[in-house]
């Protein structure tokens, strides 16, 4: 009679070379999702999958800015003029942190962002992260740089670079415009709850903080990884993760998580549409345990075809009429399609002697980028590298002087500015950036018009501390993500087991309660989700692979009641009898069990 310790080894983190494993049946092991967003197009989730605990983008929930003053970028007296917030009866004087203008109240302060929740669990234990584009990467640097991260992120090569460019901007925008003073005491529950709408109805604003530093930015992206669609990265040889292209924007990605038996997809922001990116890839979805969804299009009653085209008329009517278009947009994706646009229809339109205007501190180097990539371009644009001719025709429009691009409106910018004309700049929020100016300038006359294209604002809130305004309005938000229509078409072919989603996703919007179309209505229903959530996922596990300590001597391969955290034990009857060789393994995360007897 002899006895033996049997340990089960559930995962390795070191280049291991294993020399002989067992598969167990009926195992029992839980996988779970942590919900740390309530944004369902800036979704930042973590996985614990396989021991491996990995996030799924980390996307920076900026409409918190929409509750502050604007940052001029020259002196405003209207804006310095205004009276501070007393409440009625006199008990709470915030005249120093709040403003009262147009009608509502507004924090005075450096504009901040609400950060993903860091409270639900240590996100020093992340091992990995992944981006699936680069607007879901924007608040990065405050999870790889405050939390004790030493992981590895994951992501392409225009994911990182056009991301780097986005953060670089919204540190510009704010380091040109400083505000020494900040804003405390408005939060305290016991005073926000006091304030008038709707800044006591702003949610989670504990969380809410101040932009990070360009050596917050470089810092992060220092730890990105670059990856290519349909490449396999090994995660300590438990998990597999590939990137397939969504078809949203340069770069943008879709993520399989799969190990031996469990295959997770995760779909974000991705598009059917025809535009600039490489198409979706669905295939690769297929047979999926568990699909995790998020990033549809937040405008499903708009289509992008038509709001284009409802652009181009609203802008060649104002400057027909000498009056000038503002565009608030981000320095990348969807300036991209509206210059194309308007590229075609300019010289129909007899608008050839029209000026546009770019101005962002990256504009040069957003356009050149997205002139570079042609790999990760759809078909059309990838054939035209090879003509040669520039894949996107602003190049054109830059040669024959009819796109101009300038850092800021400072410098050459003042002394070539004609007018009427076309300027393109940010922020989309109109809290920030050289946006600001134009909205000043240009506010108080009627022949002015403001086109919305980002749908990431409400326009009018946007607009609020502008008012009254003159100009007009045209809102065209374009948004080329799956609807709802779209993305039940596609669960239907690829078919995953389960499908858990943003619980804004399994109802109609508030605003049109009987719109069961805008919805997802399942057969399972899909698991729904907020924020601070935590789910179980739903695997139909029966298999798992493990691995056994060398020199144990004869080792039964039928081992029953395997569960995760508690000890086994062997049962008869023995199935079959193996001698294991020798392995080389890593020991972290043994379960010993008591001594068995063979």
């Amino acid at each position: 009679m002899h006895s033996h310790s049997l340990p089960i080894v559930f995962r390795s983190r070191m280049n291991s070379f294993m020399q002989g494993h067992l598969v167990l049946h009926n195992c029992s092991i839980s996988f779970f999702q942590y919900c740390l967003s309530g944004h369902p197009t800036l979704p930042c989730n973590v996985l614990k999958f396989k021991s491996t605990t990995i996030m799924l983008d980390c996307g920076l929930d900026t409409t918190s800015v929409l509750q502050f003053l604007p940052l001029p970028l020259v002196h405003s007296p209207r804006l310095s003029k205004l009276p501070g917030w007393v409440s009625k009866d006199g008990t709470i004087n915030l005249e120093k942190e709040l403003k009262e203008c147009a009608g509502r109240v507004f924090v005075d302060s450096q504009p901040e962002f609400c950060l993903p929740e860091k409270e639900l669990l240590d996100l020093s234990t992340i091992d990995v992260i992944l981006i699936s584009n680069y607007h879901c990467m924007m608040a990065l640097p405050y999870i790889t740089e405050h939390t004790g991260f030493t992981g590895t992120v994951y992501a392409t090569e225009p994911t990182l670079q056009i991301g780097r460019l986005l953060m670089e901007e919204l540190v510009n925008f704010m380091e040109r415009v400083p505000k020494a003073q900040s804003a405390t005491c408005w939060k305290y529950k016991e005073i926000q709850r006091l304030l008038p709408g709707p800044l006591k109805d702003a949610v989670e604003v504990s969380t809410w903080k101040r932009c990070y530093s360009m050596q917050d930015v470089n810092s992060a992206l220092s730890k990105v990884q670059l990856v290519g669609y349909s490449q396999k990265v090994e995660l300590f040889g438990a998990v597999q993760v590939t990137p397939l292209s969504s078809g949203y924007s340069l770069g943008s990605s879709n993520w399989i998580i799969q190990s031996h038996y469990e295959k997770v997809s995760y779909v974000s922001g991705s598009s059917l549409l025809t535009t600039h990116p490489q198409p979706m890839d669905q295939s690769s979805l297929k047979n999926s345990d568990v699909l995790i969804l998020t990033g549809l299009t937040q405008m499903p009653t708009a289509n992008p075809d038509g709001m284009l085209g409802d652009f181009c008329s609203n802008l060649a009517m104002t400057i027909r009429a000498g009056g000038n278009v503002l565009v608030p947009c981000y320095s990348s994706g969807v300036i991209y399609d509206l210059l194309e646009c308007l590229y075609q229809f300019i010289e129909n339109a007899n608008l050839g002697s029209t000026p546009f205007y770019f101005i962002s501190p990256v504009a040069n180097s957003s356009l050149e980028f997205s002139q570079i990539f042609a790999e990760w371009l759809c078909h059309n644009k990838q054939s035209k590298v090879y003509l040669p001719e520039p894949p996107f025709p602003h190049a054109e429009l830059i040669q024959t002087n009819k796109l101009k691009h300038y850092p800021s409106i400072h410098g050459d910018f003042s002394s070539e500015f004609r007018q009427p004309c076309v300027v393109f700049t940010g922020h989309p929020s109109l809290r920030f950036g050289d946006v600001v100016h134009f909205m000043e300038l240009w506010g108080k006359s009627s022949l002015n018009t403001i086109i919305f294209t980002e749908p990431d604002f409400s326009y009018l809130d946007a607009l609020a501390p502008y008012q009254p305004l003159a100009m007009k309005c045209v809102y065209c938000p374009i948004d080329t993500r799956l609807n709802f229509h779209q993305v039940s078409k596609l669960l239907k072919e690829v078919q995953p087991l389960h499908v858990v989603c943003p619980e804004q996703y399994t109802q109609p919007p508030p605003a049109q309660s009987h719109r069961s179309d805008l919805m997802l209505e399942l057969q399972p229903p899909p698991m729904p989700y907020r924020r601070c959530s935590v789910l179980g996922l739903p695997f139909r596990r029966r298999w798992e692979r493990i691995q056994l300590l060398p020199d144990v001597g004869p080792v039964a391969t039928h081992l029953s009641d395997l569960q995760w955290g508690k000890k086994i034990f062997t049962q008869p009857p023995i199935v079959q009898v193996l001698p294991l060789k020798k392995m080389r393994e890593d020991w972290e995360n043994v379960i010993w069990s008591d001594e068995t007897k063979i």
